[in-house]
């Protein structure tokens, strides 16, 4: 893993075709601007949680309590 230093404005490029920039640093989080194509996906990752491996009960309260 690749760890980085950003201040506020300061951009990050992923190959050609995509730029991470920090829009916003609070004291809990920190909000990126992502540019990238239309055709590739960016999705967060607990929306990608595979809910088909948890029993039925915890199935039914994490589809319950996402935002």
């Amino acid at each position: 893993m690749l760890v980085l230093s950003r201040k506020l404005g300061e951009r990050i490029r992923i190959g050609d075709d995509v730029t991470l920039t920090i829009v916003r640093i609070g004291p809990n989080s920190v909000r990126l601007g992502i540019d990238a194509p239309r055709s590739m996906s960016i999705v967060r990752e607990e929306l990608c949680i595979d809910f088909s491996d948890l029993p039925e009960t915890e199935q039914f309260s994490e589809e319950t309590t996402s935002p």
